[in-house]
């Protein structure tokens, strides 16, 4: 070797001998860089590539770990989705960024139409949105954000102006979406309550012919395996059914889709008890809500628990409804979704114990690393296959506080460790392998992220990092 080699040989020398290695960014401030990239200004996307526009509940989701880095970010990241609030009271599922290619996302705002075919309902005019709706986890959302900075959300009015609109939204699932007339909220198409390809879809779906092939294009495919994502037939009757509601008006009542889901109505009684709390944060009593969510309660359990089963079931109100309390049939798939009630609090104590039995029986718990989709047992189960079995880090987040809500603190510590290790080494995955915790989907995943924040704030070993993590936010408060 040469002189010059030599010479500059030696600083790799000395840096592997004395210099300490590189150490990686903590859990927390990664979690925030995934924030702050997928961040528009107005509002956080679920993924670049993926996810190009504003989603409902991923954005409930995202403004219950903005909290901790930025309760101002967090109150805008609802305040935009409230904005695009139709006007009969539903809060799209999208709202369509203009900057955004048509061709980025399918179905596109081209598709919904929302303008034109949602006049009749209330559709904004100034901004594109799709017509149907996701999980109403915004009122608990927004009661979360106002309790990590009470001054800064009284100054602002924050509970004041989102208030009305979450009673509205409210108003509307449980009048306009009773489509089986038992109190409950029906989702009207898969994409509704958020676990889009569900086994518990598949019986209703058996009842709607899909749309020719040629009529659409999926860009999801662009993005990820084949294999990992819905087929062809059922996409097809995704995009009819959506078509159908539609040219419909968006008008609810008419469609042959029509599902009672456990955990989309466990969100809505948690929010209804969030609804409460925010109404006496304003100076009213909130005892009807509290009282209206306790019979919410009473009807889930009539409606959708099945005790020698040890968990709740989406119930099809179109399969053989003759009209009644009793319209529908119980859907035989055992999803996450049934696990969900837990959440709530009030839950009779037999049934909560029953949940965690189920939880962490072969079903749920036989080996997992975090909450499975779908049944581990089931025939349609997949590891990798989109809500058909991988695990998802908001259902488990979700279980997670039920455990907790339930005296289940050692098992809610060792769900929410492995929350924590799997969200750090997948790279903040959209959803994993719920055996390996292998990444699936896109990486980088907001919600993923905010969760882990959410996580992370009760962790008093992760040290004091909230100056960095504010900082990695640009301008700070100053949204």
């Amino acid at each position: 070797m040469d002189r010059t080699a030599q010479l500059t040989a030696r600083p790799t020398q000395r840096e592997l001998v004395y210099d300490p290695p590189p150490t990686k960014p903590s859990l927390h401030l990664r979690a925030v860089r995934v924030l702050e990239d997928n961040w528009t200004g107005t509002n956080t996307v679920p993924s670049r590539s993926l996810y190009p526009h504003q989603w409902s509940w991923d954005s409930a989701f995202i403004a219950i770990g903005l909290r901790h880095i930025s309760p101002l970010r967090a109150q805008t990241e609802l305040e935009t989705l409230l904005d695009a609030q139709w006007g009969d009271g539903r809060i799209p599922h999208i709202v369509f960024n203009p900057s955004v290619p048509l061709d980025a996302y399918f179905p596109s705002p081209d598709f919904w139409r929302s303008s034109t075919a949602g006049r009749a309902t209330g559709a904004p005019r100034t901004v594109q949105t799709s017509g149907i709706v996701q999980p109403p986890v915004h009122a608990l959302a927004a009661w979360l954000v106002h309790r990590a900075d009470p001054g800064l959300s009284r100054a602002r009015g924050f509970l004041s102006r989102v208030y009305p609109r979450l009673a509205a939204w409210h108003r509307y699932l449980l009048h306009r979406r009773d489509l089986g007339g038992g109190s409950l909220a029906s989702v009207v198409h898969p994409w509704e309550q958020g676990m889009d390809n569900s086994p518990c879809w598949d019986a209703p779906l058996s009842r709607i012919t899909p749309a020719p092939a040629r009529s659409f294009r999926r860009a999801d495919l662009d993005h990820g395996a084949a294999e990992d994502r819905p087929t062809d037939l059922d996409y097809g009757r995704y995009v009819r059914l959506a078509t159908d509601y539609r040219d419909g008006g968006y008008q609810d009542g008419g469609g042959r889709f029509a599902v009672e889901d456990p955990a989309f109505n466990a969100l809505l009684i948690a929010s209804e008890h969030a609804l409460a709390r925010i109404a006496h944060e304003l100076g009213a009593t909130g005892t009807a809500r509290h009282a209206r969510a306790e019979r919410l309660t009473a009807a889930l359990v009539e409606r959708l628990w099945d005790p020698a089963e040890g968990m709740f079931f989406c119930r099809d109100v179109r399969d053989g409804a003759t009209g009644g309390a009793a319209s529908g049939a119980l859907i035989p798939e055992r999803s996450v979704s049934g696990l969900i009630p837990l959440l709530l609090p009030t839950l009779p104590r037999e049934i909560a114990t029953a949940l965690v039995r189920t939880l962490h029986g072969p079903h749920f718990g036989g080996g997992t690393r975090l909450v499975p989709s779908y049944d581990l047992l089931g025939e349609a189960f997949d590891p990798h296959r989109y809500w058909r079995g991988p695990a998802w880090f908001n259902t488990s987040w979700l279980v997670e506080r039920g455990l907790r809500a339930h005296g289940e603190s050692a098992r809610a510590d060792a769900l929410r460790a492995a929350v924590l290790d799997t969200a750090d080494t997948s790279d903040f995955a959209e959803y994993v392998d719920p055996y390996t915790g292998e990444a699936c989907g896109a990486t980088g995943f907001s919600w993923t992220a905010a969760l882990t924040l959410d996580l992370l704030d009760s962790d008093t070993s992760a040290g004091d990092t909230s100056v960095t993590a504010i900082a990695a936010i640009k301008g700070g408060d100053r949204a």
